[in-house]
């Protein structure tokens, strides 16, 4: 009998570049097999990235999987060891949904076994209802004389002996194991936010310990639109030990031997938000990488969201291809200048300054007539935002270079933001980042590039600097209380009344707060595409209506 030597082929996939992605499988597979190991495992959809959405509606798409999973066996087939990959297949059913989200075992240059997920997630970012049909019935893998229960992400997390209360009826690792499964192989795309990494440990040494066996769990890695995936893929033995560990956040191959207990356990992430900051870096390089674009541009403005954000872009991309504008209007501060230029100094980026008060003062004289009799206000404010987001596209537009908006979540949740000003870009790096969790960030940001940013940016007191002296206090409580409100609301989902009473404060201001996020819905959904870090980003896993009138509070 084979030794269970397993390799864990955690990569980092393009979705819809089969050849790639395959490429990459092949790649590893010669390398797990040089190495002695039994089998190797890939993420959930490996073939064609994950999550790949409306693209499985198209029949070509589903046509290019079976020829990505058709062009792996036959690059394997020599190799002797058995790969197991996940693809994209056409369920042949004339009722239901077309797709099918599988699993296949490869050796030899043969399709040995298939497995289709049975459990589809609907909540959250994931939407697989929409796409696949569900396996009715799941069967034992059974290779040279062992049994193993392979599933596929979901199909492995509802297990009721850890959920108070689960989503589905069925567990297939309970009915698998029941059949006579030795082992649970997990194949996932599993999306990152803080604490998620923690949580499926839990889950699987669970798992380990209830049924018994020993559980291989491999994930994916890299960035695809809003979300993050951070691999971190680890084998347990059957008392839910740590057997071997992959690192997160980057591509890498781990073996484990399930017979004599032996793996490698390759560095992580201790720290949380250390591995969130990381989560940043690697949304952001890939998005650029998979949308085609090297270099990005960033708004300076001499404050603590955008000098984070030219952190993250300096790792994700180089120094070479990062460039800070300063854009001080009629009530810039000297310090915001200063800040940022010295900042850029210290990273090393191209700096450029680009005052918009000459523009803002022609527009107001162009627009006196028709603002006469009307004393200045938000609109006068908001003029000298969008100014710096036309300089901004315009450079874009010039360099062929991506804007990173530099907004944080707590000001998006409460519309602290300008539709067309600050809101213009093509990634919201920080959008998912309350502010409190931006200055610690931008600590870590600080440790890795010997205090880049200047003390002073964390001592200042927020501000837009739209009109004389203002502070982000002057509209909003302190960020410490807001974001202690906003997480309840919109990650916990709680009333106003128990946010009033769990947090000590007033009603009348959780009710503002809460108020300024229903009403601002109609910004978010125009916003450029954030990256999850947290239980509950504004973007594909939160669906509010814009024209609503309901009110919880």
């Amino acid at each position: 009998m084979y030794r269970m030597r397993i390799a864990l082929g955690q990569i980092n996939t393009t979705i819809g570049s089969f050849d790639a992605n395959v490429d990459a499988m092949v790649r590893y597979a010669r390398e797990a097999a040089g190495q002695g190991a039994w089998l190797i495992a890939f993420p959930e959809l490996a073939v064609t990235g994950y999550p790949p959405r409306d693209l499985v509606e198209r029949p070509a798409f589903l046509e290019a999987s079976l020829r990505g999973l058709e062009r792996l066996a036959e690059e394997t087939a020599e190799l002797g060891i058995a790969v197991v990959a996940g693809y994209a297949a056409p369920s042949g059913k004339k009722t239901g949904k077309s797709a099918l989200n599988n699993a296949a075992v490869l050796r030899g240059g043969q399709v040995l076994f298939q497995q289709t997920k049975m459990l589809l997630p609907t909540y959250d970012v994931f939407d697989e209802g929409r796409y696949f049909l569900p396996a009715e019935r799941q069967e034992l893998l059974r290779l040279d004389g062992r049994a193993v229960a392979l599933t596929i992400c979901e199909d492995a997390w509802n297990d009721k002996q850890f959920w108070e209360r689960r989503l589905y009826q069925r567990d297939p690792v309970a009915e698998l194991r029941e059949a006579g499964a030795g082992m649970l192989l997990s194949i996932n795309a599993s999306p990152y936010h803080m604490g998620k990494r923690a949580l499926r440990r839990e889950v699987f040494e669970s798992a380990a310990r209830h049924h018994r066996m020993p559980v291989v769990y491999v994930n994916q890695v890299g960035g695809n639109d809003q979300l993050v995936f951070d691999g971190s893929s680890f084998a347990l033995d059957a008392e839910g030990r740590l057997l071997a560990s992959a690192r997160s956040f980057a591509e890498d191959l781990v073996l484990v031997d399930l017979d004599d207990g032996s793996g490698g356990l390759h560095a992580d992430f201790e720290d949380e938000t250390e591995a969130c900051y990381e989560a940043l870096v690697l949304g952001t390089r890939d998005y650029l990488r998979k949308c085609g674009f090297r270099r990005v541009i960033i708004g300076l403005s001499g404050g603590i969201d955008s000098s984070l954000t030219a952190a993250i872009a300096v790792d994700a991309v180089g120094r070479e291809n990062v460039t800070g504008v300063s854009m001080p209007g009629p009530h810039s501060s000297e310090h915001s200048i200063t800040d940022a230029r010295e900042m850029a100094e210290r990273f090393g980026i191209r700096f450029e300054i680009s005052p918009v008060t000459g523009v803002y003062d022609r527009f107001i004289e162009v627009l006196a007539p028709l603002f006469a009799g009307a004393p200045p206000d938000v609109a006068e404010e908001n003029l000298q935002s969008r100014l710096r987001g036309v300089t901004l596209m315009a450079l874009s537009n010039k360099w062929n270079a991506l804007v990173l908006t530099t907004g944080n979540k707590s000001e998006l949740a409460v519309g602290y933001c300008t539709l067309y000003g600050d809101m213009c870009g093509g990634l919201a790096v920080i959008s998912d980042v309350p502010k409190t969790l931006v200055y610690e960030l931008s600590r870590v940001a600080n440790r890795r590039h010997n205090g880049a940013i200047p003390e002073s940016v964390f001592t200042k007191p927020p501000s837009a600097e739209l009109r004389p002296d203002q502070k982000d206090t002057d509209s909003l409580p302190e960020y410490e209380v807001l974001d202690a409100i906003l997480r309840e609301y919109v990650e916990n989902t709680a009333s106003t009344a128990e946010i009033a009473e769990s947090l000590g404060l007033p009603l009348e201001l959780v009710r503002d707060i809460a108020g300024k996020v229903d009403r601002n819905e109609y910004k978010r959904q125009q916003s450029a595409p954030g990256l999850k870090v947290t239980t509950k980003a504004f973007g594909i896993g939160r669906r509010f209506p814009i024209a609503q009138r309901f009110t919880a509070h």
